[in-house]
């Protein structure tokens, strides 16, 4: 299994043939990896990315099968069972790379932001549990200048939403905590650009 810093480097690679329209088409039909993997897989990092349809992991980062392990829930929020499923592929795959990927105008902040701000009609439990998630990440922005700047508001809450996610991992099992301080798991966060198709590692984590 290759290591967390060389992971790293192969999405950002993978993102670039991806932003400059030069995607690997081996990728798209290998026959023959996809008998290489019916035995088992190795995948090279763990992606918890948004549900958004305009965010797969696997095109975003010029990737085939067996690949990326990903897990994807709206917002890109950490659970239990998103923690339990990270848990998996460190342990079961000795993957060494996680990455919280986020993306641009995220539909479940704005609708977060929109709750805060505008109270509304009760929501289902279901979708209330996924917007109770990202509220503590985001209300306090509203107590700042941001609540007069739409996008700026929106900007930040992504990002901050994100970091949560990123510390909720980090934090939030022991043993991640344990795999990360004595096998070199790294846990990241990023940003997908809705607009330019190129993700953004946050700096401060990498």
């Amino acid at each position: 299994m290759i290591s967390a810093r060389e992971a790293l480097q192969r999405l950002k690679e993978g993102n670039q043939r991806f932003v400059s329209n030069l995607r690997d088409r081996s990728l798209l039909n290998d026959h023959s990896r996809r008998r290489e993997l019916i035995e088992g897989q190795e995948p090279f990092a763990i992606i918890l990315g948004c549900s958004d349809s305009r965010v797969p992991a696997e095109l975003v980062f010029d990737q085939g099968l067996g690949d990326l392990f990903v897990i994807r829930v709206a917002g890109n929020i950490v659970a239990s069972s998103q923690i339990g499923s990270v848990e998996f592929a460190a342990e079961r795959f000795g993957t060494r790379l996680v990455v919280v990927l986020g993306h641009s105008r995220c539909g479940a902040v704005i609708s977060t932001l929109e709750e805060l701000q505008r109270p509304g009609e009760s929501q289902s439990p279901n979708l209330s549990s996924i917007v109770n998630r990202i509220r503590p990440a985001v209300v306090e922005l509203l107590d700042t200048e941001l609540r007069n700047d739409p996008e700026a508001l929106l900007q930040k809450a992504i990002r901050s939403n994100i970091h949560a996610s990123v510390n909720g991992l980090r934090h939030g099992s022991q043993v991640l905590e344990e795999i990360s301080a004595k096998e070199g798991l790294r846990i990241v966060g990023a940003e997908y650009s809705l607009e330019s198709g190129m993700v953004e590692f946050f700096k401060d984590q990498i």
